[in-house]
């Protein structure tokens, strides 16, 4: 296993209210390698290079490999499949074209437009069965799903696995269980997050982690580290904070210092035979915190673990 990290630990987020705002991303690139970690995700299209060269230049400068890519598509809406496709296969082009040999094959990372539903974004953390979506809406959801995933596959070969995500539209285990159950595993496997498990399952102690990882095992291909505080999670739910609210809190913290049990996960992976790569994910909203020294101590973390 290796230890990737991503432009989202560095404030670069997806979020269209907060693009531009962070850090440039020859500075994101030098201080994950200075820190210890050897893949990076390509963040939101535009924040890095686009021109492959460039792109490839730029990694290979620093030994970095590139681990996948983050693209959210708002899928319960059928006139945004078309849409989202042509995004996805942009960026699975250029993943593509990036790629090194010898490497795993980067992921296109398939997600909802998480941060975009007002009523989603307001409960994340907290949402209930009455806000997701109808049994129309689902059909048409993984239909989507499907489709971006086939037409990347076909164009580039790469392959797609969906991120469950908070404040997006499948966020809850039993959300997750909906999706993977509706749509075919040799087309979509599924990025398991455990910050976002942790948060979105309603857990405090991290016990869920665990359920997760066995309840979804098969279809797992790629993994995000991601922290949850407690006390802050629970102050989140009990002053029903939205997502933004709670990411500004902290509620995704430094590894180790939140519920989830890493140990127990990494033993889950080891048990396994997993051999992809790791991603630390700390998502901070831009200007927040020291991602440098975060990224630090993350990565301390995991060497303390034996990752």
């Amino acid at each position: 296993m290796r230890i990737a990290n991503a432009p989202c630990s560095w404030g670069a987020l997806e979020f269209d209210d907060v693009k531009g705002q962070g850090i440039t991303y020859g500075r994101m690139l030098d201080e994950l390698c200075d820190t210890g970690y050897v893949g990076t995700e390509l963040g939101d299209w535009g924040f890095m290079p686009t021109v492959p060269a460039q792109l490839q230049l730029e990694l290979k400068q620093r030994n970095l490999s590139m681990v996948g890519a983050f693209v959210p598509v708002a899928l319960k809406d059928a006139s945004m499949h078309a849409v989202g496709e042509a995004e996805a296969l942009k960026v699975a082009r250029l993943l593509s074209a990036v790629a090194e040999e010898s490497d795993q094959s980067p992921f296109l990372i398939l997600a909802d437009a998480n941060g975009t539903e007002p009523e989603r974004t307001r409960n994340a953390g907290h949402v209930t069965n009455e806000m997701g979506l109808s049994a129309a809406q689902w059909t048409t959801f993984a239909r989507g799903a499907e489709r971006i995933a086939r037409r990347v596959r076909e164009e580039t070969g790469l392959p797609t696995a969906f991120h469950h995500h908070c404040a997006g539209y499948v966020e809850t285990p039993q959300e997750i269980e909906r999706l993977l159950d509706m749509t075919d595993p040799e087309l979509l496997g599924l990025v398991f997050d455990t910050g976002h498990y942790l948060y979105g399952s309603g857990d405090i102690d991290g016990q869920r982690v665990l359920e997760g990882l066995e309840r979804f095992g098969k279809r797992i291909q790629h993994i995000h580290f991601k922290d949850c505080h407690p006390l802050v999670a629970r102050q989140a739910r009990s002053e029903a904070w939205d997502y933004f609210t709670a990411v500004r809190n902290g509620v995704f913290c430094e590894l180790g210092q939140g519920s989830v049990p890493f140990e127990v996960v990494r033993d889950w992976l080891h048990g396994r035979g997993y051999d992809g790569w790791i991603v630390v994910e700390q998502d901070v909203l831009p200007g927040m915190g020291s991602p440098k020294e975060s990224a630090q101590r993350n990565r301390a973390y995991l060497k303390a673990i034996g990752l």
